[in-house]
């Protein structure tokens, strides 16, 4: 008897050693912007696990890397901003490997 359950014991807990933990555990940044036509452009984010971007840090900058704006998303994970002149891009910035930069010309006006 003793045999039959360490033998299920260890075959439990192999098979448990087998299973991946890391797409478990993992969420992938999402945000998309679009323009509202009246020179403001709006960015909805989230994760793939459905938690809320709220307090996510969200830049706008210059092809180039200066900063025009600095916010967070608010409570709704929305970051509304003026649409600056010329050429820009949003940052998306939840930290290393949770980033994502939408170049202005996917928003719109």
């Amino acid at each position: 008897m003793k045999h039959v359950n360490k033998l299920a014991i260890g075959i439990t807990l192999g098979a448990l050693a087998l299973l991946p933990l890391s797409p478990a555990l993992a969420h992938t940044p999402l945000c998309s912007c679009y323009a509202n036509g009246d020179g403001t452009a709006t960015c909805e984010g989230g994760f793939s696990d459905g938690s809320s971007a709220a307090g996510v840090t969200m830049r706008v900058e210059t092809p180039e890397g200066t900063v025009l704006e600095k916010g967070t998303m608010d409570d709704l994970s929305e970051f509304t901003f003026d649409v600056p002149t010329g050429g820009y891009r949003v940052v998306f910035d939840a930290g290393p490997g949770h980033a994502i930069e939408i170049p202005g010309d996917e928003i719109g006006n």
